[in-house]
Parts: structure tokens; C-alpha cells; sequence
């Protein structure tokens, strides 16, 4: 927690009782329901919590915004961010049934109200988000389709490595204006060596 209110010094007493009541929650439900290595459960506030909580460096959403984050997993990186920004309201979709059960009852443990969990593909989802989030499902490319109809203002997505190629091989895909992709370092915000080639890839509408 020292580590989270350097980077977010902003964070009120409830916000950071929930950063605190992550680690216990998801080790209970990760040894029911393997969702994070567990070998890596150590290293769980800074390659989780805090890489999803990277996404906050670049936006920081209105008030009353919709979100939907795809692929969630076991709830990243929505459920932290659920957590930074209690007036949005989030959607955490996952077409593995067990996933989004760790998700949700993380989610009910840490008394979070804006967000609602729906196992799901994002494509058959109904209605549209003002943004996408979403942290490594996929390339680009097979990531495109799935969320091109569901944001009105941006996607945020959490990928490592050397991403040109990758980008221009989905503009080029989907005939894309590649000026619509931006790639943030995350490396920028954060001074752990595990974030040294960690991005963020925004596409803007």
C-alpha cells in the first residue's frame, strides 16, 4: 500500500481499505479457482493491481462513464480501476464462466457498486460503452472486431513488447487509420523493472 499511495496519493481511506482487502480475497478465491499463477500471487498489487491501475496515467474517466472491459480474467484490470473510479459504472465481461465467479465475488467482497459482472463474449453483448478496457486477451488484429462497436470515445489496452508490427498488421486488417493508435510506456508512471516494456495501446475513436 506504501507503493500504491506513492503513484496515487489522492486515494481516500475507503479506497485504500479496498487495495488492502484484494490480497486476501483474491488468495482465497485464486486457491479455489486458479485465475492468477500462484506463484505470481506474491507479486499481486504490482502485476495486477497496480498494472491495471497504469490505465488511470492516461484517462482519467468522467464522472457517470460507462466501461466495459473485456476479457477480464479474474477482474483486471476493472475491478481496480472500479475501485479509483467509484462514480463510473464498469462491466466486466468473460466468456469462462469460473473466471467471472472469482470476479464477481472479489467485486461483492470489496463492496464495489458499479460493477457488474456478465459472463459473456463482448461481441454479443447489447449496448455501447464511452470506453473499452481490457489487458492482453489477444493480438490486436482478433482484439478489433470484438469491441469496434462497443465504445464511443476510446479502447485502453494493457500488452508488453514491441507492438508496431502488431499494430500495423490490424490497421492494415481492418482498414484503420494507424494515427488512431498511441503507445504510452508505462515504464513513464511506474519504476519497477517488470513494467520496462509493458504499453498501453489507446485507440482513439
Amino acid at each position: 500500500m506504501e507503493r500504491m499511495t506513492d503513484f496515487f496519493p489522492g486515494l481516500t481511506d475507503i479506497q485504500q481499505t479496498q487495495f488492502e482487502a484484494m490480497d486476501a480475497l483474491y488468495r482465497l478465491w485464486n486457491a479455489r479457482i486458479n485465475v492468477i499463477s500462484r506463484k505470481d500471487m506474491d507479486n499481486l498489487m504490482t502485476h495486477h493491481v497496480l498494472h491495471s491501475l497504469a490505465i488511470a496515467k492516461v484517462i482519467d474517466f468522467p464522472k457517470g462513464s460507462t466501461i466495459l472491459d473485456v476479457g477480464t480474467g479474474g477482474g483486471f484490470p476493472g475491478i481496480p480501476l472500479a475501485v479509483l473510479f467509484p462514480e463510473c459504472r464498469f462491466t466486466l465481461c468473460d466468456s469462462i464462466g469460473k473466471k467471472i465467479k472469482v470476479a464477481q465475488a472479489v467485486a461483492e467482497g470489496l463492496q464495489l457498486d458499479n460493477v457488474n459482472c456478465v459472463n459473456a463474449r463482448a461481441e454479443a453483448l447489447p449496448g455501447r460503452f464511452d470506453y473499452v478496457v481490457s489487458r492482453a486477451v489477444t493480438d490486436l488484429t482478433t482484439f478489433w472486431p470484438w469491441v469496434k462497436d462497443k465504445f464511443g470515445k476510446a479502447v485502453f489496452y494493457l500488452k508488453g513488447g514491441d507492438l508496431d508490427a502488431e499494430i500495423e498488421a490490424c490497421a492494415k486488417r481492418w482498414h484503420l487509420d494507424p494515427a488512431r493508435f498511441y503507445q504510452a510506456k508505462i515504464s513513464a508512471w511506474f519504476d519497477d523493472p517488470w513494467f520496462a516494456e509493458k504499453k498501453i495501446v489507446i485507440i482513439s475513436k
